[in-house]
Parts: structure tokens; sequence; C-alpha cells
């Protein structure tokens, strides 16, 4: 029989994190999180290197090195509740900064399939979050994050738009699609109306839960997603995953000189003069 735990916040003796299968110092402070498990090897073959650490339900992890900087990455599984599992135990091993890399669908004029869109905050339709904090506490990306993955699609040379999020606890009728054999309600058919007024760029399921979590535990988060549904043209196309990848890595790569400049200077916070200073 093994071991039993502390059933609040189970691990084993040797620390390893119940769901996520990770210890403390197994993955690096940087990690990449996207939804699909399949979506973390794909990743890590875009690495100098990376070794497989974990596989365990939705949650496959890998660790390695991207230009030389230490990286990893966790996949989440769909949805808020799985993904605020995720970011509760990276939280308990030292991870400290995290990227969604993910797919997305755009509700917005102008935004094609294959496009990149970098959220700066979520809408919480999650259905997790209420249970952490009000709902009137702001979904919000870390300002440095978003500053790194616009940099980084500027680097690349990729179409990108930057812009508000809606994160919802359902693919179907919680994006205004219709249910099996056509059910719907009559909200259903507003929704994409009401979230275009409010200048809402795309729906997907889990950058309001992580935003969240990691203001909420001082973490710092970004969120990078390619197009693959576009619900205006009614198109549906996978593309664009290896640009949200690449776009995420670069990212890290940013981010990681940017935070040696903040030790090197006594900062906190990353700022542009601080960075022509060097």
């Amino acid at each position: 029989m093994k071991d039993a735990m502390d059933a609040n916040r189970p691990k084993s003796k040797e620390g390893i994190q119940y769901h996520i299968q990770a210890k403390k110092g197994d993955l690096p402070r940087y990690v990449l999180m996207p939804g699909d498990p399949d979506r973390v090897v794909k990743i890590g073959e875009t690495w100098d290197s990376y070794e497989k650490l974990a596989r365990h339900r939705e949650y496959q992890s890998i660790r390695g090195k991207y230009s030389s900087e230490p990286i990893g990455a966790l996949s989440t599984g769909i949805g808020a509740p799985s993904a605020a599992i995720a970011v509760e135990e990276l939280a308990e091993i030292g991870v400290d900064t995290m990227i969604r890399v993910g797919s997305t669908g755009t509700i917005a004029p102008g935004v094609e399939c294959g496009d990149l869109i970098i959220n700066t905050g979520a809408v919480r339709f999650d259905g997790t979050t209420s249970y952490y904090v009000t709902e009137e506490y702001p979904a919000v990306a870390h300002h440095e994050m978003v500053t790194a993955l616009i940099e980084a699609c500027e680097h690349l040379g990729y179409r990108y738009h930057v812009g508000i999020a809606a994160s919802t606890s359902s693919f179907y009728t919680g994006q205004g699609r219709p249910g099996f054999g056509g059910y719907t309600q009559s909200w259903v058919k507003d929704l994409i109306p009401d979230l275009q007024k409010a200048k809402v760029l795309n729906i997907e399921m889990e950058t309001a839960s992580i935003f969240t979590l990691a203001s909420l535990f001082e973490m710092r988060a970004g969120s990078v997603c390619t197009v693959f549904a576009n619900r205006i043209t009614d198109t549906f196309q996978v593309t664009g995953e290896n640009r949200a990848i690449h776009a995420a890595n670069e990212a890290v790569r940013i981010l990681s000189s940017w935070d040696r400049i903040k030790e090197e200077n006594g900062k906190r916070y990353m700022y542009p003069s601080l960075h022509k200073e060097e």
C-alpha cells in the first residue's frame, strides 16, 4: 500500500506533487503551458535539448534548454479546473513564470486563422476562479510577459494581435455554439455579439484561471494563442501552432535577459530606460 499523503496538499514524502508528479528542482522558473499533452513534446523538439520528466492524467512535463536558458513545459489539459491545479502545484515547486501556449477562436474582425493573439487580460467566465476571489477581481497578464511576447513576435516577424480574451468553462454553448441536436438558450445567441461590443478579441478556456491565480500567488503569467477558429467567417483551421511555440520560446529568452538586468541593477521591475542603460 502506498504511503498516505496530506489530504489538503497531497504530495509524497519526497515532495512530489500528486497531479503534476514533480517536486522542487524538477522544473526551472520559466515554464510553458500548453493545454494539449502532445504539444509538450512538440515544444521540446524546438529547444536545444530536452528530457521527459513526468506524465500523469492530462499533465505531461519536460525540461531542457532553449538558447542555453533552462526552460520547462507542462500541459494543463482542457479548461480552468485542471489549469488551476497546474498553477497551484507549479507554485509549490518554485516555478514563478508561466506562458500559456494554446489555441483559440477569434470573434474580432481583421484576425485570421493562424494569427497569434497575446492576451492582456481575460473575462472570467471560467467557473473556477470565483472559488479563489470575488468576481470583481481582474484576470490580468503580468506587464513584462505581455511586452516580452510582443517583442518576440516582432523579432520573429509574426502577425499578432493584443487584447482581452474571454475564458469559458464550455467549448460549445459557453462559447456561443449550439449544443448537441441544436440545443441552445437565448443568452447563447447574445454571447458573442455582447463580447464583440466589449472589444473582446478571442474566446478560449484557460487564460483567466492562469492569470488570476498567478496574480494571487505573486507569479508572472502571459498567454500567446494561435487562432484555430474564426467565428466571424465560420472557419476552423488547425494552423499556427509552431508560431505560438516559437513566440513563447523567444519570450522566455527575452525575459531571462531582462531578469539578469534587473538583478544586476537591483531593480524589481523592468522598464525601457533600464534596458537602454545596459
